[in-house]
């Protein structure tokens, strides 16, 4: 298990489908679908001037997030991303 600190928020990549006019789905990866994530696990949340701050975020959002502030990396075959949770630009509802 990968257990992010501070305030970093570990994600994996969400995969984004779309179907076609007959009903066929197909699993889309173009430039824009690469920076929507599945928070997989959030941190303890940063200390400000003595108190700890709590993230926005929780397990399971699928967020929006800068790719350039993002750390990626692999671990028991899987792909994962690291972002600061200032990172994370938007919560998709």
């Amino acid at each position: 298990m990968i257990k992010p600190l501070n305030d970093n928020v570990l994600l994996k990549i969400a995969t984004v489908e779309t179907k076609t006019a007959s009903g066929i789905i197909l699993n889309v990866s173009d430039k824009e679908e690469e920076n929507i994530g599945v928070v997989i696990a959030v941190g303890d949340g940063k200390i400000v001037e003595g108190k700890r701050v709590l993230p926005t975020v929780k397990e399971n959002d699928k967020v929006i997030f800068d790719k350039y502030a993002a750390i990626e990396f692999e671990y028991l075959n899987e792909k994962y991303l690291i972002v600061p949770e200032t990172g994370i630009l938007a919560v998709i509802e």
